[in-house]
């Protein structure tokens, strides 16, 4: 998304390459605005998986020749949990890792080394493998007002002009900046 940047002291355009793995399939990763992923942020792609409804999992149709002909409707039927999202102002600590379909809310925090596993609520602290809540950062009332304030779909200029109170003001001087200029959603 706009404004996200992702850091890598060996240089960030090989993103997808390098940290985007096993995209095979029509699953999509979706990262919103202003995200921070630290070094090492790795997302695993549907194409990791490996069908396990058999007795082996070793992945004969990527060799070729008849194993893939005998093969590839299983691997191709496996089931899928739908693209990977990433909701807007969500930061991801060192070496953070992304299993397939999950979805992060708005305003999460990945801690560094997690391994997530499945989906994260807004605003939510999770560490841990697998990835497990620490805590939220706000209450249900604050959540609700930045999820309706939703800064990061500000016009920049107002980004720009308010970006102090974006980084140390509370839930409520976010919520009253959107209502001042029509973006509080209802």
């Amino acid at each position: 998304g706009e404004y996200t940047y992702f850091d890598d002291p060996d240089g960030a355009t090989r993103f997808e390459e390098r940290n985007v793995l096993y995209a095979y399939g029509p699953e999509r990763l979706v990262i919103g605005r202003y995200c921070a992923l630290a070094t090492g942020t790795r997302f695993l792609m549907a194409g990791a998986a490996h069908p396990t409804i058999g007795v082996s999992t070793f992945p004969f149709t990527m060799f070729g020749g008849s194993w893939t002909e005998q093969t590839l409707d299983i691997v191709t039927g496996l089931p899928s949990r739908g693209d990977t999202v990433v909701g807007n102002d969500v930061w991801f600590g060192y070496g953070a890792t992304v299993l397939p379909g999950v979805r992060i809310g708005d305003g999460a925090i990945i801690a560094a080394g997690a391994m997530v596993t499945a989906d994260i609520e807004p605003y939510t602290i999770v560490g841990g493998n697998p990835a497990r809540p620490i805590r939220r950062r706000f209450d249900d009332t604050d959540i609700d007002r930045l999820l309706r304030a939703a800064w990061w779909d500000w016009p920049v200029e107002l980004v720009t002009e308010h970006v102090r109170t974006i980084m140390s003001g509370t839930p409520a001087d976010i919520e009253a900046i959107a209502d001042a200029n029509g973006l509080l959603a209802s």
